[in-house]
């Protein structure tokens, strides 16, 4: 089924630049599938990368060029502790390394050994919970690029002494690095738990931010990334993320 966009802009645009902010790819790969006229607008192929796209018009691909952008390849894994998302120094285990045929949950086929699949959204070796390793450009823009809006939800247990005015510093007042904290929503779960939820990702800055009110992280647990929950995917698990799920990550990066 081929994939259409509609220009809703006031202005004329270029189509390169339109295709990477609608989402259908970044604007390196726009510029190679307009090279090869893969690209339409309002049914006529398109063979200039500085084409220009008025208001009201159609942008449309070939299904097969459309299956091909919206299929690559994304795992969803629940990351245990002691694994590391970033590059691994000597002795680590990266979290590429689960994606195997034995943990994997449903119907894939898993990535080469070689195969380049960056964490979009690290997490440090001392946590656990939903991570995404993936090769494509578009969903990390979504997920980590500097206009994401998605949020990402932790559960979290400390040690210490937990107070009302101890979540409100959590929740607005405080700096790391000399430059102050986004607001962030931070409750309460029994004697020892803390629900955080956050809309930036300093580094590992939910253990610094319980640091500065004098408490002291001994799990956590990342539970979701925007409108993607990590459910009932079980510990060292993977699965791949739908094109569902994928255009629901992008729609809510804003």
């Amino acid at each position: 089924m081929s994939l259409s966009r509609k220009f809703t802009g006031t202005e004329p645009q270029r189509v390169n630049k339109f295709m990477g902010q609608s989402g259908l790819c970044s604007r390196r790969e726009a510029e190679a599938l307009i090279e090869k006229g893969l690209v339409q607008i309002d049914g006529v192929k398109i063979s200039s990368p500085g084409h220009k796209i008025e208001p009201g018009q159609t942008l449309t691909l070939a299904a097969q060029t459309a299956a091909k952008l919206e299929n690559k390849f994304t795992a969803v894994v629940h990351k245990p502790e002691g694994i590391v998302s970033a590059q691994p120094e000597d002795g680590q285990i990266p979290a590429a390394r689960l994606l195997t045929k034995a943990n994997l949950i449903g119907q894939a086929t898993p990535p080469a050994k070689t195969a380049s699949l960056p964490a979009l959204g690290r997490l440090d070796m001392d946590s656990r919970g939903l991570l995404l390793l993936s090769e494509d450009g578009v969903l990390a823009k979504a997920l980590i690029g500097p206009a994401s809006k998605l949020d990402k939800e932790y559960i979290v247990k400390v040690t210490g002494q937990i107070t009302d005015a101890k979540i409100n510093k959590l929740c607005h007042g405080l700096s790391l690095d000399g430059r102050q904290l986004r607001p962030a929503k931070v409750t309460r779960l029994g004697q020892r738990g803390l629900r955080f939820i956050l809309n930036e990702g300093r580094n590992r800055q939910i253990r610094r931010m319980c640091d500065l009110v004098e408490l002291r992280v001994y799990d956590l647990y990342r539970t979701r990334i925007g409108p993607l929950e990590l459910g009932s995917l079980r510990e060292g698990k993977w699965r791949l993320l739908s094109p569902r799920e994928r255009a629901k990550l992008i729609k809510a990066s804003g």
